[in-house]
């Protein structure tokens, strides 16, 4: 069994956190594909938006794990996670399905509360979480409104500065919303500090995507579907 994990950012935090979920939940045994092009997002970036160059590179990433044997794939860029939507008619054809790291994250969110405050470094990441956040709560049947939280400047910081900016960002928007949205994988070692020092829900997708990876495994009958609790 193989799963991979298609990257855009690669900091050493963001893999750790990633894979440590991904073992979790799919086991030691597995094999992990880790496919890295930190020029998508770097031209994401720039442009403000996906550009087609920087979606064609990540489409040519996906067959690539497809070629290398891959039985379900990892989107873990919240900025291009709606190339990952766009790809899931092929994904289906191949039978090698996409998952989204932020997808079912968004979905919690809307389950738990109608005011939800994003969380994230990157317009480029706000937006497209943000996006899909409205969607699938149009698709729950429900109403929420979104709360932006944009931290200027702390793309790239070390932990202790970053998670500074975070929790200053948290107290600005926790009156606001009934759930935190971080939205880059790479916040997720914030989330308990979040929560334990303003008391409010907040969520972080590396768990999600790894158990949602986990469920289209199963779905392929590769793993043992798991007991409810």
């Amino acid at each position: 069994m193989k799963a991979a994990l298609v990257y855009t950012s690669t900091t050493p935090e963001l893999i750790e956190l990633v894979e440590r979920e991904v073992r979790k939940n799919i086991g030691e045994e597995a094999e992990l594909i880790s496919l890295q092009n930190p020029e998508i997002l770097a031209r994401v970036r720039e442009a403000g938006y996906v550009t087609p160059t920087a979606a064609a590179e990540l489409i040519s990433m996906y067959m690539d794990a497809v070629r290398q044997g891959a039985d379900a794939i990892l989107n873990i860029c919240s900025s291009v996670g709606e190339v990952a939507d766009s790809a899931q008619a092929a994904a289906d054809y191949i039978g090698v399905p996409i998952v989204r790291i932020d997808e079912e994250m968004c979905r919690e969110a809307v389950r738990k509360g109608s005011r939800i405050a994003v969380l994230a470094t990157l317009s480029t990441t706000l937006a497209p979480t943000r996006n899909t956040v409205i969607r699938v709560a149009r698709q729950m049947g429900r109403h929420v409104e979104t709360v932006d939280g944009l931290i200027e400047g702390a793309f790239g910081l070390n932990q202790d500065q970053f998670r500074r900016r975070l929790l200053d960002k948290a107290a600005e928007v926790k009156d606001k919303a009934d759930v935190i949205l971080l939205a880059q994988g790479s916040m997720a070692y914030v989330e308990e500090d979040i929560h334990r020092e303003y008391g409010i829900r907040t969520l972080s997708s590396p768990r999600f995507g790894a158990i949602e990876l986990r469920k289209a495994l199963e779905r392929k009958g590769l793993l043992q579907a798991r007991a409810e609790c």
